[in-house]
C-alpha cells in the first residue's frame, strides 16, 4: 500500500477548500435556503467532506453539535460562526 506524505501546505489548501465551502453553506442559509438545523449526512453533502472528516471536526472541537436518540444535528448558526472564527485575512502588501 503506496505511502501518502501530507504537508503543511496540503493542509493550508485543505483548510482553505473547508472555508470555501462553509461558505457556500453560510450563503445559501442567509437566503433562508437551509434548515436551521442539518444531519451529519447533509453536512457532508454540502461542504464535500467524507464522514471521518467530520468525525474529526467534532472530535477536535471545531464543529458544535448536538446529538438526539443517536442523530447528530449541527445548528447552522454555529457553522457561521466556525466560518467567522476561522476566516484567513491575507496582507499581500508585506
Amino acid at each position: 500500500m503506496p505511502t501518502s506524505i501530507i504537508t503543511s501546505d496540503d493542509l493550508r489548501d485543505f483548510k482553505t477548500e473547508l472555508l470555501e465551502e462553509l461558505k457556500i453553506l453560510l450563503t445559501k442559509q442567509s437566503k433562508g435556503q437551509l434548515k436551521k438545523y442539518l444531519k451529519s449526512s447533509e453536512v457532508m453533502d454540502l461542504l464535500q467532506i467524507s464522514p471521518g472528516t467530520l468525525q474529526n471536526l467534532r472530535i477536535n472541537g471545531t464543529l458544535p453539535y448536538t446529538k438526539v436518540g443517536g442523530i447528530i444535528y449541527y445548528d447552522a448558526t454555529e457553522i457561521q460562526s466556525v466560518m467567522e472564527a476561522n476566516r484567513v485575512h491575507h496582507d499581500f502588501n508585506s
